[in-house]
C-alpha cells in the first residue's frame, strides 16, 4: 500500500506485467480502479480492504486495461470514465473527459491530461501527487506510437516532464528492468541510471514492483526524458549522425527501442 495525504493506493499485479489501481480516499468506503484488466483481482482486493469502487478510470482503450469494465460496472453499478477520442471504444463508457484542471472525484482532486502518442485518445489522471499514466510514460521508458506521431509523444512526455518531481509516477506496466538495459545501452555513463538499474535488480528478485518511479527520478534516468538534458541529446546526435532537435532525437530513440 502506498499512502499519500489523501488518499492511499493499492498496487494489484494483472495479466503478465500489468498493474491494476485502487486509489482508496482517507475516512471512505469506496474507491477509484485505474485500468482494470482483470476482474478477479479487483473484487478480491475490495473484499479485503472492504471498499466499494464508484468509478473506473480508463488511460486508453486497449483491452489490457479496460478487460474488466463490463463485469465490475456490472456487480458494483460503478461509472466508466475515459477519453472522448475513445467514447466508441471504451467498453461501458458514461462519462467522457477532455482535457481539464482540476476537478473532484470521490473527494479528491483530478487534473485530467491529454497524452496522445500510444494511442490518440490517451490520457493520463493526475490525482493530487499522483501520475497515472497507462501507457504513456513507463519505468525507464515510454509507450510504442501505436496510433500518435513521434511529434505527439515528445509534446505529451514533456508535459509530464513538467510537473513536479516528488510526483509519484504510477504506469500500468513492469517494464523497468527492461528499460534500463536499453537506458543502459544509450546513456552507459549516467551514475543515477547505474544506480537505478542495482536497485530495480534487487526489487524483482525480491518479486517486489519497481513502480511508483517519481519524475525527478524519470528525468534522471529515462532516456526519452534524457532527452531534455542538452548534453545527452547533443552527444547522442552526434554518435548517430543525426539533427540535434529534441523531436529528431526522441523519434530515433524510439525507433531504436522499437527495434529491440
Amino acid at each position: 500500500m502506498h499512502d499519500h495525504t489523501s488518499f492511499q493506493v493499492a498496487q494489484l499485479p494483472a495479466l503478465q506485467d500489468n498493474y491494476i489501481y485502487l486509489i482508496l480516499p482517507r475516512h471512505s468506503t469506496s474507491c477509484l480502479v485505474v485500468d482494470p484488466a482483470e476482474t478477479v483481482p479487483v473484487i478480491d482486493a475490495c473484499q479485503q480492504l472492504e471498499r466499494q469502487p464508484d468509478y473506473i478510470l480508463n488511460t486508453h482503450h486497449h483491452w489490457d486495461h479496460t478487460g474488466a469494465n463490463l463485469e465490475l460496472k456490472r456487480m458494483f453499478g460503478c461509472k466508466i470514465i475515459g477519453s472522448a477520442e475513445d467514447k466508441e471504444r471504451i467498453p461501458g463508457l458514461d462519462l467522457t473527459v477532455c482535457e481539464q484542471p482540476s476537478t473532484s472525484l470521490g473527494g479528491l482532486r483530478v487534473r485530467v491530461i491529454e497524452t496522445p502518442g500510444h494511442t490518440r485518445g490517451h490520457i493520463v489522471y493526475l490525482i493530487e501527487d499522483a501520475l497515472f499514466c497507462g501507457d504513456t510514460l513507463f519505468g525507464a521508458g515510454c509507450g510504442r506510437l501505436f496510433e500518435g506521431t513521434a511529434e505527439q509523444m515528445w509534446s505529451s512526455l514533456k508535459r509530464l516532464a513538467r510537473l513536479p518531481e516528488p510526483t509519484r509516477v504510477y504506469c500500468a506496466h513492469e517494464y523497468t528492468l527492461a528499460n534500463l538495459a536499453f537506458a543502459s545501452r544509450v546513456d552507459a555513463d549516467n551514475p543515477a541510471l547505474s544506480m537505478r538499474l542495482k536497485q530495480a535488480r534487487a526489487c524483482r528478485e525480491k518479486a517486489s514492483p519497481t513502480i511508483p518511479s517519481t519524475i525527478g527520478l524519470e528525468l534522471q534516468t529515462n532516456p526519452f526524458l534524457r532527452v531534455l538534458n542538452d548534453d545527452f541529446r547533443r552527444h547522442y546526435a552526434m554518435r548517430h549522425g543525426i539533427e540535434q532537435d529534441e523531436i529528431s532525437v526522441f523519434a530515433h530513440l524510439r525507433r531504436k527501442k522499437d527495434r529491440l
